[in-house]
């Protein structure tokens, strides 16, 4: 059986970890959140500042996941279609099936809600305020398999309706 990439994408503060978590759980699937990686690199000294570092080391771990025939939930924000396609190119070459997914907020004042009530659970880790990630660059997901309004669905329903894709897509590969 081949690995199954499940690529989450999406802007602070839409819900992709509470969704991805819930996820991971009911597939029995490895999460790789890259602000954990990140932080980890911070605390260790390897990067002054954020940079594409998180990324590049999730991509391997998500590789070494997927050649063992593993389902791997990729949360991060996926913000540009340079790391979407590094995603693509990870599955691919791992010889594993991917499902993007974008994580949206219809209602900004609920965002900014969620994004300003949340607090930090890695050591260290500083949350953007809402100004951050307004000015954000986040540029259009033109290739998404499916979008996922988080402000209409709750996380659980968010998590069954990926699940139900993934089932829908490749039978018997979600149970």
């Amino acid at each position: 059986m081949s690995g199954l990439l499940i690529a989450l994408g999406g802007l602070p503060g839409v819900g992709k970890t509470t969704i991805a978590r819930l996820l991971a759980g009911k597939l029995a699937a490895t999460h790789l959140r890259i602000d954990t990686i990140e932080q980890a690199l911070l605390r260790a000294g390897s990067l002054a500042q954020i940079g594409p570092e998180g990324y590049l080391a999730a991509y391997a771990l998500a590789a070494d996941n997927l050649r063992l025939g593993h389902i791997v939930v990729a949360d991060s924000v996926n913000p540009l279609p340079i790391t979407r396609e590094a995603w693509r190119a990870t599955a691919k070459e791992a010889g594993a099936r991917l499902l993007e997914v974008e994580i949206v907020c219809s209602d900004q004042t609920e965002q900014r809600a969620r994004l300003e009530s949340r607090a930090a659970d890695i050591p260290g880790h500083r949350l953007p305020d809402w100004e951050t990630v307004v000015r954000r660059s986040y540029e259009t997901w033109d290739t998404v398999d499916l979008r996922i309004d988080a402000c209409l669905l709750a996380a659980e329903q968010a998590a069954e309706r990926i699940a139900a894709e993934i089932e829908t897509r490749w039978p018997k590969s979600a149970g």
